[in-house]
């Protein structure tokens, strides 16, 4: 095996001026770990888009790969549960953020960092689906474990064009529920309904600003990507004893509500987190996104681009212009 491999390098060429390149690193830089991985695939995440041009917020130690997502091959393991040769993904934990991460051709990690690629699943189609469209899973099973069920009523999913957002619809629809994808691109209307949005609207019918602490209800649960006023709309237009599930923050980290939605009300409000997602839950996700809630829209939802072409991206993605999933190949 070659001691060097190919990957995005972020570094500190001055105090707080980063520069990228795609470079070789060597395996004996990647950290101690269980796993020594090749990378097959990995995506485009936000947090992908924060790292690379450096922030300290989110990496403190340069040079750096991102990459918080990683699909590949095991070629040395140091633990019983996995063998050179298995096929694995990992997502979440440090990976890409301060260890060197999926936007390099290796990588080593922890066994706790791993989980076998399920059979009904490719390499590829896991890592369209990757850190977005786990998160998205995670948010649909927080709304059937609160007891929302497809005849409740329509459940609404902000930023619906984005790889959560997208992924989102695609499952919603596809377990039966009435889906409303809430988007600021009303050109991709068609894409949406592809993905088996039922109804399209823009963004401002979920930012309402009126003041009102209880307008009438619309929504049996949510979606919602955006976080900031569109959290606190949808938190007090959603029915009786239905759910909110919250995973992004790109409209602000503040929720300005009150507690009538929740009392009068009995919403739930689903805080979801994938980084640190518990192992075995993880596995049993990755499992039904494999089986019973594989889409069959993987394919709309993804477009694939070479590390090399990886630079074009980050801005596109900051700037809100990007659908769906990025999936870089490695291979």
């Amino acid at each position: 095996m070659p001691n060097t491999f190919r990957a995005l390098i972020v570094s500190e060429e001055a105090a707080d001026t980063f520069t990228r390149r795609i470079g070789e690193r060597s395996v004996d830089e990647l950290p101690a770990g269980d796993l020594l991985i090749r990378v097959h695939y990995s995506s485009l995440n936000y947090k992908d888009a924060l790292s690379a041009p450096g922030a300290r917020g989110v990496t403190r130690h340069y040079p750096h790969t991102p990459g918080i997502d990683a699909a590949g091959q095991v070629v040395e393991s140091h633990h019983p549960d996995f063998a050179p040769g298995d096929e694995v993904i990992a997502i979440g934990y440090d990976l890409g953020v301060n260890t060197p991460g999926g936007f390099g051709e290796m990588i080593r990690i922890p066994a706790g960092w791993a989980v076998k690629r399920p059979a009904g699943l490719s390499l590829r189609e896991s890592m369209i689906l990757g850190t977005a469209g786990f998160t998205a899973a995670q948010c649909v099973q927080g709304l059937i474990q609160a007891g929302v069920v497809p005849e409740d009523g329509p459940v609404v999913v902000s930023g619906a064009t984005g790889g959560v957002g997208s992924v989102a619809v695609a499952l919603l629809a596809k377990l039966g529920y009435d889906v409303t994808a809430a988007t600021g691109k009303l050109d991709q209307e068609a894409y949406l309904r592809e993905l088996g949005a039922a109804a399209v609207i823009g963004r401002r019918e979920i930012d309402d600003d009126s003041g009102r602490p209880m307008p009438r209800t619309v929504w049996a649960g949510a979606v919602d990507t955006v976080g900031g006023n569109t959290l606190a709309t949808l938190i007090k237009t959603t029915h009786y004893r239905g759910a909110v599930a919250a995973c992004g923050l790109v409209a602000g980290s503040q929720l300005n509500t009150t507690v009538f939605p929740f009392i009068l009300r009995q919403v739930s409000l689903l805080g979801i987190d994938s980084v640190h997602c518990p192992l075995d839950e993880r596995a049993k996700i990755w499992h039904r996104l494999a089986d019973h809630w594989k889409l069959p829209q993987l394919e709309t939802i993804a477009r694939e681009i070479k590390l090399e072409e990886i630079e074009h991206e980050f801005e596109k993605f900051l700037g809100g212009r990007q659908r769906g999933r990025v999936v870089v190949n490695l291979g």
